[in-house]
């Protein structure tokens, strides 16, 4: 399970914060945006930096927790929306067709067969709540699986990736990880989802409780607590988060699914934490904690949940835009006008 992480490329940094203040404008004038495009240049060893190819993979999987009660729909719909992405008709499809990136769907646990890559550990995982999820077995596999995606995306010459998930049930699992690693109780960090009224929140939440009273995760293994009241889809993408790291590629953190595996990411390897890029703060109850538990900062506030790495895509637009002023813009010598100076 161990990555090999290389530092990241300080000098490469320190040359991207020049060429930035080298431009014809109020210096740091571009918040967030100049400090991402750094933090790039340190990870992808170079001030010249290309987001050129860009993929949304989009691990799927099933969620035995489902027939609890605890989703508006049930598990057959996680099937459907696979091979509608594989097909190109969802919405991170359309989205992704704007942020010129492609897609890949991932059957991690799919109850059934789908059209999407297959990468499958099992139909779906089993009921958290009268026991663990998945062996630890299974949990090192996906996790393995994520890594060993990663490492095909960096052969393909990958710029940046950024993570997406779809799987019925898995705000339930997501939850369940988030109170776990955060110490807190599942009715502070659970959320409505797809949409659950009042009755059946409460129902959800209890579920969790009773899932992490059941199996007694251990916050200090993160494979442990992937294991006993996580999913397939989590545990993959906590292996894409590593992979990236592993292999110099940043990756983007979409919503509260993908940021909860960020998180165990970090809870394996910390140094991860420095590969990876927020693109919003989901809506969820926990989205801000788990942004805050990692160190990331999002740049979009916009109240989004949709999932499918749909909120990751809509950061590469805005990433484009900061890379034209970054690469285009006219600099303080090139128009000959004194250079700001840092008060």
């Amino acid at each position: 399970m161990k990555t090999k992480i290389s530092p990241l490329d300080e000098e490469a940094g320190k040359r991207a914060k020049e060429r930035w203040d080298s431009i014809a404008k109020p210096l740091g004038s571009l918040g967030d945006f100049e400090d991402i495009i750094i933090k790039i240049a340190k990870i992808r060893h170079t001030e010249n930096i290309r987001l050129k190819d860009r993929c949304v993979i989009v691990m799927c999987a099933d969620n035995g927790v489902v027939c609890e009660g605890v989703t508006q729909t049930d598990s057959s719909v996680t099937a459907v929306c696979t091979d509608e992405i594989v097909r190109g008709n969802s919405s991170v499809n359309i989205i992704a067709k704007y942020a010129n990136a492609s897609v890949l769907a991932v059957d991690m646990g799919v109850i059934g067969k789908t059209a999407a890559c297959d990468r499958k550990i099992a139909n779906g995982t089993a009921n958290m709540a009268v026991g663990a999820a998945m062996t630890r077995g299974d949990a090192e596999k996906a996790v393995m699986t994520g890594i060993e995606i990663m490492r095909e995306q960096k052969r393909s010459g990958t710029d940046i990736v950024v993570t997406g998930e779809m799987g019925i049930g898995n705000t339930t699992t997501s939850s369940a990880v988030s109170s776990v690693f955060l110490g807190l109780p599942p009715s502070s960090v659970t959320g409505r989802g797809a949409g659950l009224d009042d009755e059946r929140l409460a129902h959800k939440i209890d579920v969790i409780e009773r899932a992490i009273k059941i199996n007694r995760p251990d916050p200090g293994d993160p494979i442990d607590v992937l294991a006993k009241v996580g999913g397939f889809d989590i545990a993959g993408m906590t292996g894409l988060f590593l992979g990236g790291a592993e292999c110099g590629i940043p990756v983007v953190i979409d919503g509260v699914i993908s940021a909860a595996a960020a998180l165990a990411a970090v809870r394996i390897e910390p140094d991860c934490s420095r590969y990876m890029l927020a693109s919003h703060v989901s809506a969820e109850p926990v989205g801000k904690m788990l942004l805050d538990a990692i160190g990331v900062k999002p740049v979009i506030t916009a109240g989004m949940r949709l999932g499918e790495g749909t909120g990751g895509l809509m950061l590469l637009p805005l990433l484009d835009c900061a890379l034209g002023v970054y690469n285009e813009a006219h600099t303080f010598d090139g128009i000959s006008i004194e250079r700001y100076r840092p008060l």
